[in-house]
């Protein structure tokens, strides 16, 4: 391919960049039809009415002008080349892995699994969700316990997490102390540190090698095996915990786990950690799944996602999400997590890669890595003035070097190898999958010892001493582990291969069709976004490397930084927040560091409006405020009445407004300025939820009409994708005043202000860095002009919407002149009511014409909440505006009679093609009225895998791991 095909000349009508025309949808000839339909004669005008003047920039985007694909490659090539890729033996819970070809490129690197959404729809959502059941049927086969959850951001966010489901689980009122054992990883301890501060916990750190100390806790946290890699026995401190009335949590190493004893066999309630080591780069710290299991009796309490099983309307088993009244968008304040986005891309890599290699293969990748380590000590003992500290160990082995540890390291580095140095006198040397003897000779000269690999290294294929004798001693694992099918049966590469498509031909992903989901911005993540996360010079950097080895990402995180800086009108920005949810309570932190640091730490009040995002008051209520509801008025407005009662009430304790702009309800609110302005003469901050920024670049700054920081979600706005339900970031912008009160990290200076910042919220310094390229290559190749063009694009498109589906559906709300934003909201309460048909019942009906639905009930029940994103075509615009209009007229027939109101096409849907082609059919319509109700489907036709799924069914019979095969029989 020439340079040519990747960088064509924009045209002079529209100087717009070439990689700006494709990922826009709509062609300048289709928009102009698309605003005839609105009732505009150009873009310009239906922006002026729909956007209020009082928020609009009086600036242009100052950014550089759009590079082309090709040479935003080169200059990614040119940042990935400034970083340094040596073999890391650091550990700290990142650890070197092998990415089998089949997973990286079928999975990894395929559409079809990163652009899915998360399963809300299960239906259409089968074969992810079998990929996270598999998840967390290897969690919980290793770690002992009978429920996992489908994934966590990462290891040091789930034990924050365990630390809050415990104080729930000890049934405790006051906040009490969670005890953190000093072996922890350093940043999990940290990342709790922070999440305690604002709910009153107090976090105690202690030696727990010989027993607990003295005092009163709700929850111990032990690390297995410990960061200097002991390995100690859990059971005594468990039971001492016990008896004492607290709860046991273990961040635990998976495959450490394949060869010890299984935690939930020693005592653990709550077992957490990260799935990174199986098969999923280091990224520069993520995005990584991290994981949750806990035992009988809390599982209802599980914060984030539980995938379990139930049936459909033919009775066949299917998977859902299980107990969804834990989803913040129902639950507010009273939400026990405000985890909203998993890590389901790299759980279902973390999955396969157990279904890849099985139990067997598991545990030789384990042995192989002990037996490294016990070569490594076993040679570090014969060398002079070193002393291997512990005799029990998995992977890391924890040398003794009075006065040495800086002089080894550097010797260790200028042969290739990254060592840990823990203070003067120690070094940590962490083996992994990746490890080969030719890594532990360079170890072993850096220590002084002559050029053969240490005395005790053995060869590939032998085990060491002690893996299946005494290596372990009583701590050896007994118990059999992945005995269920799936993890036998695909031990060829052909299997694997066309499991994995078997897999993702059940799903609905936007390499299929549009995804019109309102609030959630599915649209395009192009390849050449895609291409530079795979390159090992980002993908292999571990995130604890030193700074000069990564120079290429501290530039590009700093560019990427000072351009969402640039479009939000913010001082500063932070990308370490690793969600939406994330950032949120970020956000809120730093206005809280900001009152305190001013004496006014009393304020505690969070004003959010009935419409806002569910997780805007779990964040809240995490971040130590306390929730009061503002209303809306009939129009979907903040009621101007009730915001300042509420300030007038609370104005002495108020922290903060949270604002979501545009509205959940995709109006532009006309008063937002006032309401901001009265926020601040009453002494609070004003939070703008930035989930709905697309509709708002290079046309306004929230940092500019009167936000004081804002949360972006990267996964939306910019770009990268989904995933199935994560991979997300959710970096934080500010404005100056509040930029001292930013995320920090312990381990890394450069990742925020270390003397005010309100510490470390994701496990990594600057949080998923690996999938950043993807919002530096977007800004970069979309430019300033493709930037605003897109924007203007999107609210074009979410007009056009509209005004083909008004007269067949209500719209909700509109602004002035009857405009909308980027989504619009359809109405079917009135149809409801007299057909009987719910929005529930169009959604599963879309399914039959090959589409995922819109937003279902939120923010209103019984409503449809829909955003066509900038990057569809009018064609598929006009596909799905045909699918809602037939499907209107299916609704018409059941209400003059033509169909039965209990037995017809959409209280029936979505159908299979094993429903159809049943011998009995007892149905009142015809089997192509099911399957074809447009021509046009009879090419492509997508057939669901399961009928509808009966959501109460699966909490009443809760199943959370792989169902044996019998299950899925007729």
């Amino acid at each position: 391919m020439t340079a040519q095909y990747f960088a064509p000349v924009a045209s002079p009508q529209h100087p717009r960049s070439a990689f700006a025309d494709r990922h826009i949808g709509p062609a300048p000839a289709d928009q102009d039809r698309m605003l005839a339909a609105i009732g505009y004669s150009g873009a310009e005008a239906l922006i002026d009415d729909a956007v209020p003047a009082a928020i609009r920039t009086d600036r242009p985007l100052d950014l550089p002008p759009a590079l082309s694909e090709t040479a935003a490659l080169e200059r990614l090539r040119e940042l990935a080349s400034r970083n340094t890729v040596l073999t890391s033996m650091i550990g700290l819970g990142y650890h070197g892995t092998i990415t089998p070809g089949v997973i990286l490129r079928n999975v990894l690197e395929n559409p079809g699994w990163y652009t899915a959404y998360t399963p809300y729809q299960p239906e259409i959502s089968q074969g992810r969700l079998e990929a996270l059941l598999n998840f967390q049927t290897v969690v919980s086969d290793l770690t002992g316990l009978p429920v996992a959850n489908a994934s966590m951001l990462d290891e040091g966010t789930a034990a924050a997490e365990a630390m809050a489901l415990a104080h729930r689980a000890s049934r405790r009122k006051e906040p009490g102390t969670f005890l953190v054992d000093a072996d922890a990883l350093p940043q999990t301890i940290e990342v709790i540190r922070t999440r305690a501060v604002p709910l009153g916990i107090e976090v105690a750190t202690a030696d727990l090698g010989g027993g607990l100390p003295d005092g009163d806790f709700f929850g111990v946290l032990l690390q297995y095996p410990g960061a200097s890699g002991a390995v100690r026995d859990l059971e005594p401190v468990a039971a001492q915990a016990h008896e004492r009335g607290a709860q046991v949590v273990v961040a635990a190493d998976l495959l450490a786990l394949t060869l010890l004893r299984p935690p939930g066999e020693s005592g653990a309630d709550i077992v957490v950690g990260s799935a990174q080591r199986f098969g999923v780069p280091y990224g520069y710290g993520g995005p990584h799944a991290g994981y949750m299991a806990v035992r009988e009796g809390i599982q209802r309490q599980l914060p984030g996602r539980l995938v379990g099983v139930s049936v459909d309307a033919d009775g066949a088993a299917a998977y859902r999400l299980a107990l969804q009244t834990r989803e913040q968008h129902i639950r507010r304040e009273k939400a026990t997590s405000n985890i909203c986005t998993a890590q389901v891309l790299l759980a279902v890599m973390a999955s396969m890669y157990a279904v890849y290699h099985g139990p067997e293969g598991l545990a030789a990748i384990a042995q192989r890595v002990h037996r490294h380590a016990r070569g490594l000590a076993a040679g570090l003992r014969e060398a002079p003035g070193v002393e291997v500290v512990h005799d029990r160990f998995f992977d890391t082995v924890l040398a003794r070097v009075p006065g040495r540890a800086a002089e080894i390291v550097e010797k260790a580095r200028l042969g290739g190898v990254n060592l840990r140095p823990v203070d003067a006198d120690h070094v940590a040397i962490a083996c992994d999958e990746t490890t080969t003897d030719e890594h532990i000779g360079a170890v072993g000269r850096a220590f002084g010892l002559d050029g053969a690999p240490p005395a005790g290294a053995l060869p590939d294929g032998a085990l060491p001493d002690g893996v299946q004798g005494d290596a372990f001693g009583e701590l050896r694992r007994e118990s059999p582990y992945l005995t269920h099918p799936v993890f036998h049966r695909h031990r060829s590469e052909t299997a694997m291969l066309r499991y994995l498509r078997r897999l993702q031909d059940k799903d609905i992903a936007l390499d299929r069709s549009m995804i019109p989901l309102g609030s959630c911005t599915m649209k395009l993540n192009a390849t050449a976004e895609m291409e530079p996360v795979t390159w090992p010079e980002f993908a292999d950097i571990h995130p604890f490397a030193p700074v000069e080895q990564a120079r290429g990402y501290l530039e590009l995180i700093g560019e990427l930084e000072d351009r969402l800086a640039e479009i939000t009108g913010y001082a500063k920005v932070s990308v370490q927040p690793n969600a939406g949810s994330q950032g949120e309570l970020a956000g809120l932190l730093a206005i809280r560091g900001y009152h305190a640091a001013r004496g006014e730490g009393h304020r505690n009040i969070c004003l959010i409006p009935s419409s806002a995002h569910g997780t805007n008051a779990a964040s809240a209520v995490m971040a130590g405020m306390r929730v009061v509801v503002v209303k809306c008025d009939d129009g979907g407005n903040i009621d101007l009445d009730d915001l300042h009662g509420k300030l007038a009430q609370h104005g002495a304790a108020l922290s903060a407004i949270m604002v979501t702009y545009p509205s959940t309800h995709g109006v532009f609110e006309e008063t937002i300025t006032e309401v901001c302005a009265a926020v601040h003469a009453a002494g609070g901050q004003v939070y703008v939820d930035g989930a709905n920024l697309n509709a708002l670049v290079g046309l306004a700054r929230p940092g500019e009409f009167g936000s004081d920081v804002s949360h972006l979600n990267l996964h939306k706005t910019f770009c990268i994708p989904h995933g199935g339900g994560g991979p997300g970031v959710g970096p934080i912008g500010v404005r100056g005043h509040l930029a001292p009160f930013l995320p920090s990290h312990p381990l890394r200076a450069e990742a925020g202000p270390q003397d005010t910042g309100v510490g470390p919220i994701s496990a990594a310094p600057w949080g998923s860095a690996g999938i950043l390229p993807i919002s530096w290559a977007y800004v970069a190749m979309m430019g300033p002009d493709g930037l605003r063009a897109a924007t203007e694009s999107a609210i074009i498109a979410a007009n056009y919407l509209a005004a083909r589906l008004a007269p067949h559906y209500p719209i909700l709300y509109t602004g002035r002149n009857g405009l909308v934003a980027h989504e619009c909201i359809a109405d079917l309460r009135k149809i409801t009511k007299e057909t009987g048909i719910t929005a529930e019942d169009v959604a599963k009906r879309l399914i039959d014409y090959g589409f995922h639905a819109p937003t279902l009930s939120f923010p209103v029940a019984g409503t449809l909440m829909i955003e066509p994103t900038e990057s569809e075509d009018l064609a598929e615009l006009d596909r799905f505006c045909d699918a809602m209009i037939e499907i209107r007229r299916e609704i018409q027939r059941v209400a003059d009679g033509s169909h039965d109101r209990g037995d017809n096409p959409l209280k029936n849907a979505p159908h299979t093609a094993e429903c159809l082609l049943a011998e009995d059919w007892k149905h009142p319509y015809t089997r192509e009225e099911a399957a074809y109700p447009l021509p046009a489907l009879r090419d492509g036709k997508y057939w669901p895998p399961v009928r509808r799924i009966d959501q109460a069914y699966g909490d009443r019979n809760l199943v959370c791991s792989c169902p044996p095969p019998e299950a899925f029989e007729d």
